[in-house]
């Protein structure tokens, strides 16, 4: 059995594959290193409320949680996994670390295509861009 127009199928899979992988090859070529911001900690401490792992994938809804213990339920201690209590303040506890908003909150949410809701409700600290 002869194969008819095979060169003109063989060149239309390669278009269609080549266009197909495009988006990766390019995506890899100009996409560049992401750099996870800095925390630096406050004078006493040496930890986060929870470990880093926990806190950079779980941290909205801790967030959420806590929003809702404070105002629904009234509870405004948090106590972590190894038995550490922390006030439940996003101003308070969570800025009083993360001092620098716009390097820490705004950079990860940018990179990260989020738009949180927290300063819709919650006054952003003087001194705090």
């Amino acid at each position: 059995m002869k194969m008819q127009n095979g060169f003109p199928i063989i060149v239309g899979l390669l278009i269609f594959f080549g266009l197909l992988c495009a988006p990766f090859a390019i995506g890899k070529v100009v996409t560049k290193e992401y750099k996870q911001p800095e925390l630096k900690l406050p004078a006493g401490e040496k930890e986060c409320i929870e470990s880093k792992e926990f806190m950079r994938e779980k941290h909205m809804q801790l967030l959420n949680d806590w929003r809702d213990w404070a105002l629904r339920d009234g509870k405004r201690i948090y106590t972590n996994h190894k038995g550490k209590e922390f006030t439940i303040s996003l101003q308070n506890t969570c800025m009083k670390c993360h001092t620098n908003k716009a390097e820490f909150c705004d950079k990860c949410h940018t990179d990260a295509g989020v738009s949180p809701y927290c300063w819709d409700c919650h006054i952003q600290p003087e001194g705090l861009k």
